[in-house]
Order: C-alpha cells, then sequence, then structure tokens
C-alpha cells in the first residue's frame, strides 16, 4: 500500500460533500484552498472539542505538560497580591509601607510586567532560532534567577531587581507556552489544548492565594520568602521535563528538518508515519512553510543569502512583515484581543473587590476569603471553555462574554453610584453587587481570559508565528501596566465612573469582535491564509498550487524508487 493511500472516509469526510465543493486534490491528498473546517475536507484524528482529547491522548499530555508555564505566571500574580499586605513583608521593606509607599509597592508590581514586556518581545526571535523546546528552558533558567532574588532579597533594591528578572523568565513563558501548544496539536481540540494555558494561568493564582493564606500565619520572615520559594518547584519541573517532549514539528519544517517533523507529527498522533492522515498534515505543513519561504524571498530579494548582515537586516525586516499586507489583519486581531483582555476591567474588580467586602462589615479574614472565592470563580469559568472552545468557537464566547460582562459593570456601576455612601445600611444590595461580581469572573473566564491566549498563536503565517505571538503578548503586558498604573486612581477618584468607564470597553470589545474577529475553531493552521483572506491574486494562489505540485511530485518519486 503507498504511503500516500488515503484511508476509509468518515461521515464528515470529503465523500460527504457535492462533487463541486470538494476541494482540489493530488494524489489523493486534499489540499486546502479555502478556510472551511477540516472535517469538511478530510479525514480527522478524532471528534472535534473536549471529547477528542482522550483519543489524542500524547499531545494532550504534551500540551498539559508545556502549560505550567502558565500555572508559573498565575502563581507569581497570586503570591504578591498577599505578600504584599503582610505584616512579616512590611517590616523587612519598609520603604513598601511608609508614606510614599503606594509609589514604591507600584514600582515593585510594576517590575513584572517591565520585565515580562522584554521578556516576551526577544522570546520571538529566540524561539526561532533555538526551537521553541529550548527556548522554554532558557526561560525557566532566567525565571530561576530572579525567583532565587525574591526569595533571599535583603533589601528593596534586590528584591526589585529580582522582581525584574523573574517577569523577564514569566514574559518569555507566557508568550511561547501558547505557541507550543498550537503548533502540537491536531486542528480539531487545538482550542481545548490552548485553553490549559489560561486553565494554568488560573489555577497558579488559586493555589497561590491560598498557601499564602496559609503562611500568613507563620512568624518571622518565612511567611513571605517560602511563597516565592516554592514558585520554583513548577518551573524546574518544567524546565526539566520539556527536554523530554518533542520538537514542534512546524518548526522542523522551517528549519528544513522534513524528516524529523514527519517522525514528530507520528510520535504527537501515535499514528504510524504512513497513515494517511499524518501524511496529509506533512504535505500541509511543508506547503504553507514554503509558500511564505517563497513569499519573503520575492518580498525582500536583496536580503537573501548568508552574509551576517543580511540576516540581520532580514530578521528586522520580518518583524514589520507582521504589519504589512499578508499579516496586518492577524496583527490586528492579535494585538487587539490582548488590548480588550486587560481593558474589560478584570483588574479594576480585583482591585475593589476588597474595599467591597470591607464596607459590607466582614473582617480581614473573610475579606481575603471572599478574594479567594472570586478567583476560584474565574477557575470554574475557564474550565468551561474546554469543552465549549471548539464546540462552539472563539467568535461566540468573545461576544457572549462581552455581553455579559457589559451587563455586570453597569449593573454594578448603577448599585455603586446609588448605595457606596451606606453599604452598611443596604446589605442586601451589597451582595447583589457581589454576585453580579461573581457573574463578571464567570463570564469573563469563560471568555476573554482563554481565548485571547489562545487565538494569536493560531492564526498567523508559518514564518511569521513567533514573531506575531511575541507582539501579541507584549501588547498583553503593556495595557496590564497600563492598567495597573490608572485602576487605583480611577476607583479612588470616580467611583461609579470606573465601572461605566469598562462597561463602554466592553461594549466595545463586542462590537470590535463582531466586525473584525474571525472564527478559527476547527481549521488547520494551514488553512488561515484563507480564514484570513490574505491570499487575494490568482497569482499567489497559482504560486501556492505549484509548490503543492512539487511536493507531491518529489514525494511521489520517491515511492517510485522506493525510498521512504
Amino acid at each position: 500500500m503507498s504511503a500516500l493511500q488515503k484511508s476509509k472516509p468518515s461521515s464528515k469526510s470529503a465523500d460527504a460533500i457535492s462533487a463541486d465543493e470538494k476541494p482540489p486534490t493530488l494524489d489523493n491528498n486534499v489540499f486546502i484552498h479555502h478556510a472551511d473546517a477540516v472535517w469538511k475536507q478530510r479525514d480527522t484524528y478524532g471528534p472535534p472539542g473536549f471529547r477528542g482529547v482522550f483519543i489524542n491522548y500524547y499531545a494532550a499530555l504534551c500540551a498539559a505538560f508545556a502549560a505550567i508555564g502558565g500555572m508559573v505566571f498565575g502563581y507569581d500574580q497570586g503570591v504578591v497580591s498577599v505578600v504584599l499586605v503582610m505584616p512579616q513583608f512590611l517590616e523587612r521593606f519598609t520603604r513598601v509601607d511608609s508614606g510614599a509607599g503606594g509609589f514604591w509597592k507600584g514600582l515593585l508590581t510594576a517590575m513584572i510586567e517591565l520585565g515580562a514586556l522584554i521578556g516576551a518581545l526577544n522570546q520571538g526571535w529566540i524561539a526561532d532560532k533555538i526551537s521553541r523546546k529550548y527556548s522554554i528552558v532558557v526561560a525557566v533558567c532566567i525565571f530561576t534567577v530572579g525567583s532565587i532574588l525574591q526569595t533571599a532579597a535583603v533589601d528593596y533594591a534586590m528584591l526589585t531587581v529580582g522582581r525584574l528578572i523573574g517577569g523577564i523568565g514569566i514574559g518569555m513563558l507566557s508568550m511561547v507556552a501558547p505557541l507550543y501548544i498550537s503548533e502540537i496539536s491536531p486542528a480539531e481540540i487545538r482550542g481545548a489544548l490552548l485553553v490549559l494555558e489560561e486553565l494554568s494561568i488560573v489555577t497558579g493564582i488559586v493555589v497561590a492565594f491560598w498557601i499564602t493564606y496559609g503562611t500568613r500565619y507563620m512568624t518571622g520572615e518565612w511567611a513571605w520568602r517560602l511563597p516565592f520559594l516554592l514558585q520554583l518547584i513548577p518551573g524546574l519541573i518544567l524546565g526539566c521535563g520539556i527536554l523530554f517532549l518533542p520538537f514542534s514539528p512546524r518548526w522542523l519544517v522551517s528549519r528544513g528538518r522534513d524528516s524529523e517533523a514527519l517522525s514528530a507529527l507520528g510520535t504527537l498522533r501515535s499514528l504510524p508515519t504512513i497513515d494517511a492522515r499524518v501524511q496529509q498534515e506533512w504535505f500541509d505543513i511543508r506547503a504553507e512553510v514554503a509558500f511564505h519561504k517563497e513569499t519573503n524571498a520575492l518580498r525582500h530579494p536583496k536580503l537573501q543569502g548568508g552574509a551576517t548582515g543580511n540576516r540581520i537586516k532580514l530578521e528586522i525586516a520580518s518583524w514589520s512583515d507582521c504589519f504589512r499586507r499578508g499579516c496586518w489583519r492577524r496583527t490586528h486581531v492579535g494585538i487587539g484581543l490582548m488590548f480588550f483582555q486587560q481593558f474589560v476591567g478584570i483588574n479594576a474588580l480585583i482591585y475593589y473587590s476588597p474595599t467591597l467586602f470591607k464596607t459590607m462589615g466582614l473582617n480581614y479574614s473573610m475579606q481575603l476569603i471572599m478574594s479567594g472565592v472570586l478567583n476560584v470563580t474565574q477557575l470554574i469559568g475557564v474550565s468551561t471553555s474546554l469543552w465549549t472552545m471548539d464546540r462552539f468557537g472563539r467568535r461566540p464566547l468573545l461576544l457572549w462574554g462581552s455581553c455579559f460582562m457589559t451587563i455586570s459593570h453597569i449593573i454594578i456601576a448603577v448599585l455603586v453610584g446609588e448605595f457606596s455612601k451606606d453599604w452598611p445600611g443596604h446589605r442586601a444590595v451589597g451582595w447583589v453587587s457581589v454576585a453580579f461580581l461573581l457573574l463578571y469572573m464567570l463570564s469573563f473566564g469563560a471568555s476573554w481570559g482563554p481565548v485571547p491566549w489562545a487565538m494569536p498563536s493560531e492564526i498567523f503565517p508559518s514564518s511569521l508565528r513567533a514573531k506575531g505571538v511575541a507582539l501579541s503578548t507584549c501588547s498583553n503586558w503593556l495595557n496590564n501596566f497600563i492598567i495597573g498604573l490608572i485602576t487605583p486612581s480611577l476607583v479612588q477618584n470616580t467611583g461609579f465612573g470606573a465601572y461605566t468607564f469598562f462597561a463602554v470597553f466592553c461594549l466595545l470589545s463586542m462590537i470590535w469582535t463582531f466586525c473584525f474577529v474571525p472564527e478559527t475553531s476547527e481549521r488547520t493552521l494551514e488553512a488561515m491564509d484563507h480564514v484570513f483572506k490574505d491570499i487575494i491574486s490568482d497569482e499567489e494562489e497559482a504560486r501556492r498550487k505549484v509548490i503543492e505540485t512539487d511536493l507531491m511530485g518529489g514525494t511521489r518519486r520517491a515511492d517510485e524508487s522506493g525510498n521512504p
């Protein structure tokens, strides 16, 4: 049997489509020249969504392991939120507790975001150069150095430097983990596996919160040093374990290591490399990489060649290509998703919730418990997207999430405006505010929490994927920094106006999503050119078909000669 012979079609394969709807084929292999779901053209690796995770168990396990990078990020966020108010911490770092402590506390928090911005931006070229897998190891090494400095900090300067270095590692992990997951996942379950990144982030926040809630009862400085020390554990597990996982097949093809890519695909899919579905995916990847390399050569003809100067210039030019025809729509979507993820007000509600709980007459311990409940609510929301991301798609989640978040913001704004001067006299209304606060957290966790981390890693072409994801992640950290600066004064000085402000952005996020965000669920990474309508000329389409024909011809000659 030929390696290219197609297995028996499933009920949702190309045979189920009328003749005039069938995509072009070469030697029984189907090449995607449109933006339909993958099951409309070919056999799949299993059912879509969460059910398919159990069939593609090895790819799912690799994705879950890579997602530990998200847990590192979330754990750090959760630790700092409690450590900064610990008496044991404030005794050591009196500057944070002084009259101007607000500035120094804000600077300490901002160091993580500044470091993450630097890390995410640089991870783009690092992940292309040394592979997604090894760039995770580099990120873990940098994060480990930062964590050690934070654990051993004896003064404010040492702690701040540790936060900056740790932030660089966190930024690198937040960029490359979704990228790696996206490139190893089958199209039909890619959404569910990408949710693991956000699920790990929120899990890290919850775990860190309850650990620090317990260590605050310890006497001495280990009350805050121990939580910083414990964050080394998931980082070291990730850094060592990732070495045993396969390389990204798409990265291997981009480096000209096609046979290794085929072997990695077979391993990830737990199938022999002669399986028709594995062969089909391998051809798709090679065709897409070859097409974009040829496009890059035509776009930058004077920068081709092995000279060091040309390589540096080509690297710089490739960043600008993210904003040119063929990619600018994707860059707009990636950056826009991360922008709205921050500006829908998640940090504002988290910031104001302790004040709201305090005015309701809750004691300090109960305020912390209710803050923990908020994080658990978000975790529940994220967990639902393991099923809904591929079942309903990215667009519906974003649209419905924006709708419910807008309603929650508006109702909280009205209640805060009417009753904030006398919460103790209106306890029932206060609990209604808490209920809509929980609804908001649930809605965010089910929509704008996971989707912006998932989509950027699946929409960019192979040649620009690392750089596009880097730009999108930088947007997250930059806007996170901006929100961190404006939220305290916004809530303090405007009261209910802050929630009106974020309600407007929730509404804008819904309009923007409706107008600009396409559906990527169940589409292969190689189909994104057609999803975003970036191949708009007959010349480009013809060039892609020539590349596909050449690839098939090479395989056919190999079959005839008896070579694998």
